[in-house]
């Protein structure tokens, strides 16, 4: 499954739309998803943004060994996709201690 965090752009084909973390998050943790994208500004900041979802996948990584999907940020707010991006390189570093632990 391939997982879109948007609150206006349009879906692309063959994605499941979601508009807010929580619904993400859920997906994320059926083990279905194998690829994620993410918007920043969903609309209603009291309801998360798409860093709360970067933010869940690092813990789930660090502290179970959580199997990340690929992420994609296509967020146009610039300070927010640095810091998403910065928790991406997180993810990936923690990741790969995981399978080297086997």
């Amino acid at each position: 499954m391939r997982v879109y965090l948007d609150d206006e752009r349009p879906t692309p084909e063959g994605w499941v739309r979601v508009y807010w973390p929580d619904q993400a998050i859920t997906l994320l943790e059926s083990g279905a998803v194998e690829e994620i994208s993410l918007d920043h500004d969903l609309g209603d900041d009291t309801r998360g943004t798409g860093y709360d979802v970067v933010l869940w996948i690092e813990e789930a990584v660090i502290v179970r060994g959580f199997r990340p999907p690929k992420i994609v940020i296509h967020t146009a707010n610039a300070s927010a996709r640095e810091k998403m991006l910065a928790g991406v390189y997180s993810i990936l570093y923690h990741a790969a201690a995981w399978q080297e632990k086997g």
